[in-house]
């Protein structure tokens, strides 16, 4: 268990690593565990941004172990950017007493990597719940302490098809980041205890409508084989000021959830970060009212919900640099997402 901190900072092109200055100048190597970010991609299969950002990223981690998770798009009003996270002090007084009565902990860790007739199916599913729940038991903390748990996972390729010992879920390169989405969002809802064992088969087969987690935040791309897991959960055992609330937007515009969480982060506190995802309902209406993110031909869905989402969480955070990650299939209720902000007290 570690306690951590957040730090964030924009990026002026896919390669650029000058935010690493935003870090403490006596931050150990050791203590970086993760860089999250977003570029200015399409977000799609062939959004190769992911994969240069996370090639000039990967070498200031490997003292750590330590991941990344680089999601795609930046439609609209949203700012490409990283935000880190790295292992912090506890806070004690001279005395030895802790001065915060809890602390925000995290940690991360990858499962093994996939056959690509695993992605999108019960098996993959199930290997991010086992991965998810031995996670938890080293953090000695309960599923409900969890407020994310953001994953990276794989996608399928044309060549990831043909070569495959099995059939794939699908051939279609497009709708495997859905389906890989899909079935990693299951396991984190599975080890959550948001659905139970019996629940996997039907939320996979409904596209998470029934079953999904309020906590997962998961995207794909081309750039990794296996899942990569962060886990950001409060703990009673840890000493620091960042603290994190959990929810989720019922639909696209959902303002009122967003004020709603807002609102409860106390007044003087320090505004760290929110992770939002972000979808375009399945049914083809927002509130009884139609809408055309399903059927534009020259712009994929996702990607029109991420610049009507990261508007909206824009405009209440005050900042263009939220996450905002497109395809949210399991991760909420169908057309809405999941909800994570980090405050500093």
């Amino acid at each position: 268990m570690s306690s951590v901190a957040l730090y964030k900072a924009t990026t002026a092109h896919p390669g650029d690593v000058a935010p690493v200055s935003v870090l403490p100048k006596d931050l150990p190597k050791e203590d970086l565990l993760a860089v999250i970010g977003k570029t200015e991609g399409n977000g799609c299969v062939n959004d190769f941004t992911r994969m240069l950002s996370s090639h000039v990223w990967d070498p200031y981690l490997e003292a750590s172990g330590g991941i990344s998770v680089f999601s795609g798009g930046t439609e609209g009003v949203l700012s490409p950017h990283v935000t880190f996270i790295a292992k912090d002090k506890e806070y004690l007084t001279e005395s030895g007493e802790k001065m915060y009565d809890q602390g925000l902990v995290a940690t991360v860790a990858g499962t093994r990597d996939f056959e690509p007739w695993e992605m999108g199916t019960e098996i993959h599913a199930r290997v991010v719940a086992e991965k998810i729940t031995e996670i938890i038991k080293e953090l000695e903390i309960d599923p409900e302490d969890v407020h994310m748990v953001l994953v990276k996972c794989p996608l399928l390729t044309t060549a990831k098809v043909v070569a495959s010992s099995k059939p794939c879920i699908t051939t279609d390169t497009y709708k495997s980041m859905g389906y890989s989405r899909l079935a990693t969002a299951v396991g984190i809802a599975l080890a959550l205890g948001e659905i139970d064992d019996n629940g996997i088969k039907n939320a996979l087969d409904t596209y998470g409508e029934e079953g999904w987690s309020s906590r997962a935040s998961c995207s794909s791309g081309a750039e990794l084989e296996n899942c990569h897991i962060i886990i950001l959960a409060s703990s009673k055992k840890a000493s620091n000021p960042y603290r994190a609330i959990h929810g989720y937007m019922s639909d696209a515009i959902d303002l009122k959830v967003l004020l709603e969480m807002t609102s409860t982060i106390p007044e003087g506190a320090e505004r760290v970060q929110i992770f939002v995802k972000a979808e375009p309902s399945t049914d083809g209406v927002v509130r009884g009212n139609r809408h055309t993110m399903m059927t534009d031909s020259d712009i994929q869905g996702t990607r029109h919900a991420r610049a009507a989402v990261g508007g909206l969480v824009a405009g209440v955070w005050g900042t263009t640099d939220v996450y905002v990650s497109g395809g949210a299939e399991g991760q909420g209720p169908m057309g809405g997402g999941s909800v994570c902000i980090v405050y500093k007290v």
